[in-house]
């Protein structure tokens, strides 16, 4: 009989390369991983890992195992979802891992919710990164994720359901004092001799994609990681950016958000992302329908 716990070491090791990393993903010593492995090793009746430099390579064995066991796991969670119906329905805890912006707009109404309707159940929030989101899945340190698009895996990754939750428009950010300042809205190509701020890497893709169907590539001047940063470069007249609508502007920030007229407007999607198999467990349905209710209202349906 194989011991799923230690099926799990060997996913987690696959997504973090080394046993190092695997240890601290799973709160455990790096002995306890070793000697997991070796216990599946001998269960399994093949050597699943080969030791290249300071990491380790699995072997063909150790593949054709992973290959089966995102099936096992995604049936397992199945089980859970089966038995947690039948004891005790939506209580205990869920932990939700998401990006900074989906936080004001999505998340913390979304446990505001579940905190009146549902008294048992806990929702424990935590901004992550998508990297960290994906790994604290996969290590059940979290049990759900809300991710944006691009920069998610693929849709049919055996590991995680993914689904989208609402479409986050983009729209043109410019100083208070900018010439379009006081306009309705824009067409993208009118910014094309424009200077432009650049966010983080998955949302200045998003800003190129755009900019290119829209005839020209932005010309950046500065960049910066966080949209704090980013609004604050614009405010001081230093660049214009697209912002996401999830994402809030303080009064402090003395810029203009303004929609934009393209057809198709510049959009991203963002997805909720459950283990494969765990969409089902009361807990985590209650806090996914409460996220939907939240992103219904704000698309005013």
């Amino acid at each position: 009989m194989i011991d799923l716990r230690r099926l799990q070491v060997l996913r987690v090791l696959r997504e973090e390369g080394t046993v190092t990393a695997t240890a601290r993903a799973l709160y455990l010593t790096p002995s306890a991983v070793s000697q997991q492995l070796r216990l599946l090793s001998r269960e399994i009746g093949a050597d699943l890992l080969q030791p290249e430099g300071r990491r380790v390579r699995l072997t063909p064995a150790a593949h054709i195992v992973l290959e089966h066991a995102d099936a096992i796991a995604a049936e397992w969670e199945r089980t859970r979802a089966d038995l947690a119906a039948h004891s005790g329905g939506a209580v205990g805890q869920v932990r939700v891992g998401g990006f900074a912006t989906s936080f004001g707009s999505l998340l913390a109404p979304a446990a505001a919710r579940i905190r009146d309707s549902h008294p048992r159940l806990e929702v424990r929030l935590r901004e992550t990164d998508i990297d960290d989101s994906l790994r604290l899945l996969l290590a059940e340190q979290a049990d759900i994720a809300i991710l944006p698009v691009p920069g998610t895996p693929p849709l049919d990754d055996p590991r995680f359901d993914q689904r989208v939750l609402l479409d986050d428009p983009q729209d043109l950010v410019v100083p208070a004092a900018h010439a379009f300042a006081e306009r309705d809205s824009v067409r993208l190509a009118e910014t094309a001799h424009e200077t432009w701020i650049a966010p983080h890497h998955d949302q200045f893709q998003l800003i190129e994609v755009a900019c290119a169907a829209a005839g020209f590539a932005p010309r950046v001047a500065h960049e910066a990681a966080e949209w704090n940063s980013v609004l604050t470069l614009v405010s001081h007249g230093l660049g214009i950016c697209l912002l996401p609508r999830l994402a809030t502007i303080s009064p402090d920030h003395h810029v203009v958000r303004i929609p934009l007229r393209d057809k198709p407007a510049p959009s991203r999607s963002v997805l909720t992302c459950v283990r494969r198999g765990s969409r089902a467990q009361p807990a985590i349905a209650a806090v996914l329908q409460a996220l939907e209710e939240v992103a219904r209202s704000r698309q005013g349906g």
